[in-house]
């Protein structure tokens, strides 16, 4: 081979890389240029005009420095969109953060019954081992499970005292959710039944700390009503509701809506149930109603689907046809309604009666007339069921003619005379009349729910009862500052004695205790302190030591007469707190003494802002438990 030919090659080959290394590198310049590009311009689309992008190869590189961490990662992320996240190299700082606000801390309690959780954010100053202790012990052998933060930041005022009131409130709470931070308490839980969730709203809000800002979302299911029952009437132009209900909020509206139609003036209640007998509940009410309107007066009752509409007396035929009729045939399926016009009377008659009178101090009073002896004796034993035997005075007059149904009637008056505080039921051929006064709100519902059941359709009856608050047992319960104030007035007319330098209760000590009880067993669940002070007489640690022991000894008595002590504390002031001079005979009389003192949430003072001035709550007692007993047989305190 000659040596151009092989000069020609080598010149070839030469050539062909020369150019593949310069389209690699063209190629390798306009990936480059393109990544850096596509990904500069979608970094200022996203107001990041800060980073700086630069590529070599296949790898983008972000420098700059961002804003904050947050913002870094999301240049981070715009930038994956545009090339592979796996090619994009972070080179980025981050802006000192300066004056950093404190995170806000908040936990949320959550209880059932595979137990309690704790999640949130809590200040480091916190203790969270005690915590933990006081949570294992609310929950009472179930799990208790510990899933908190903590910031190293200082703790808010309020934040302690917060968090006090909230595993306290826990020990009424089998089921809730609790969400606290420094300034408001959120309670969210749900019982059994309405009466419930009233005490239960009673008892958080009594033990709220006055700073602290509390929020209750308490529900309780819908009452199943049976039979669904609705009363409405129009009296003299004056129409009022003795029992409403409904199974909707918007089938509620509707039937308040006719009622204000109607003449209705006052604010009425209509209870929302379970137990409809049709989905078209508040058609056929509003349909009732306003038939009711036209007539003028009378009265309308529903029992499940049925339906009784009893006209005023003297209300004309014509308009009462016309109005029924149109009312039978817009009805819609399942309700049935029975229409009554009464016939005027054109002479007097005597009707047989029956009354049943309850009187405020709970007697039953039973006179009138029943249908046979044996009704009398199911009357009498009736009542003495209903109330007490010793209460009942029955002087029923045994009567033959009566109506069929007449024990019927009288056995129904009796068992609505029971839904009252005190007042009277009235029996008659044609009408059962039920008057007086309770401490339910809901009486008047639940009596016009009876009456229309057990008397049937068409009947008559009439109720006129008042709600009174103090009758009412939870409503009529006294505030703790009056509960304070009835034990301080006790306490200024009889004195707690004890036996001379002994921490035993002289004979007129325990009937004073007796009545101390009686005030608090009405009370509640209050906080309250007892506490022991003695005279200047003796050694001071003697003297401490045996106001201790007093105060103690007050506690247990109250444990003994089934008191509720878990919220109360008993403490030995010793001779530190004198109301009197102890030089005088009468001053160290004065001076040996026991004080019951409600214990109130601490004042946040305005200058406590730093976290060393909320210190731990102390254990009250806890020094005087430790200090040693000593010899006080000579002591005459």
């Amino acid at each position: 081979m000659r040596l151009s030919t092989i000069l020609v090659i080598a010149a070839t080959f030469l050539i062909s890389a020369a150019m593949c290394l310069m389209a690699a590198r063209f190629a390798v310049t306009a990936i480059e240029d393109s990544s850096r590009t596509a990904v500069r311009d979608t970094l200022d689309q996203n107001d990041m005009v800060w980073a700086e992008v630069d590529a070599n190869g296949l790898q983008v590189f972000l420098a700059g420095t961002a804003p904050s961490e947050a913002v870094r990662f999301k240049a981070l992320s715009v930038a994956g969109t545009v090339v592979d996240a796996a090619r994009v190299i972070d080179q980025m700082l981050v802006a000192d953060s300066e004056n950093v606000a404190p995170p806000r801390f908040s936990i949320e309690i959550l209880r059932n019954d595979s137990g309690i959780s704790l999640i949130g954010l809590v200040p480091a100053a916190t203790d969270r081992d005690a915590l933990m202790e006081e949570i294992t012990d609310v929950a009472d052998g179930a799990a208790a499970s510990d899933l908190l933060e903590s910031a190293d930041y200082p703790q808010p005022e309020a934040w302690e005292e917060a968090l006090e009131y909230a595993v306290d409130s826990l020990k009424l709470l089998p089921r809730a959710k609790i969400s606290v931070d420094a300034e408001r308490v959120l309670i969210t839980a749900m019982v059994d039944s309405e009466a419930a969730k009233r005490q239960l709203e009673i008892d958080l809000a009594r033990n709220a700390p006055t700073d602290i800002r509390l929020a209750l979302d308490i529900s309780a299911p819908r009452p199943v009503i049976t039979p669904f029952a609705l009363r409405f009437l129009i009296e003299d132009g004056q129409a009022r509701f003795d029992a409403c209900a409904a199974d909707t909020e918007e089938a509620r509206d509707r039937i308040l809506t006719a009622a204000g139609r109607a003449g209705l003036a006052e604010k009425a209640e209509c209870v929302i149930g379970l137990g409809v007998p049709s989905p078209k509940w508040g058609q056929a009410v509003e349909m009732a109603i306003d038939a009711l309107a036209e007539l003028g007066n009378g009265s309308l009752t529903f029992s499940d689907a049925d339906i009784s509409l009893i006209a005023a007396t003297g209300t004309s035929e014509a308009q009462f046809d016309e109005v029924v009729g149109r009312l039978e045939t817009s009805l819609p399926e399942v309700f049935a309604l029975h229409a009554v016009l009464p016939k005027p009377e054109d002479q007097e008659t005597i009707k047989p009666e029956f009354t049943a009178t309850l009187s405020p101090e709970g007697l039953v009073q039973i006179r009138g007339r029943v249908a046979s002896e044996l009704a009398r004796e199911t009357v009498d034993s009736f009542a003495k069921a209903r109330f007490t035997s010793d209460a009942v005075h029955t002087t029923a007059r045994v009567v033959e003619g009566l109506p069929r149904d007449w024990s019927l009637r009288v056995l129904t008056g009796v068992e609505a005379l029971s839904y009252l505080s005190n007042g009277s039921v009235m029996v008659k051929p044609d009408e059962v009349t039920v008057n007086g006064n309770t401490g339910r709100k809901d009486a008047n519902a639940m009596i016009s729910s009876f009456l229309s059941d057990k008397l049937g359709e068409g009947e008559q009856f009439s109720i006129d009862v008042t709600y009174k608050e103090e009758l009412d047992p939870i409503a009529s319960l006294p505030t703790p500052d009056e509960c304070e104030a009835d034990i301080a007035e006790i306490l200024t007319e009889r004195k707690i004695n004890f036996e001379p330098g002994s921490s035993r209760l002289d004979a007129a000590g325990v009937a004073i205790m007796d009545d101390i009880a009686t005030i608090l067993k009405e009370c509640g669940d209050i906080r309250m302190e007892i506490g022991g002070h003695t005279d200047s007489q003796g050694r001071e640690i003697m003297n401490q030591n045996l106001s201790q022991e007093r105060a103690q000894t007050v506690l247990n008595e109250l444990r003994k007469r089934r008191v509720l002590t878990s919220s109360f504390t008993a403490k030995g002031y010793g001779e530190s707190q004198p109301i009197a001079d102890n030089d005088t005979e009468e001053g160290r009389e004065a001076n040996r003494r026991i004080e019951f003192r409600l214990i109130r949430p601490k004042p946040v003072e305005e200058e406590q802002t730093t976290l060393e001035s909320l210190e731990e709550p102390r254990e009250e007692g806890d020094d005087q438990a430790q200090q040693g007993q000593e010899d006080t047989s000579d002591e005459q305190n």
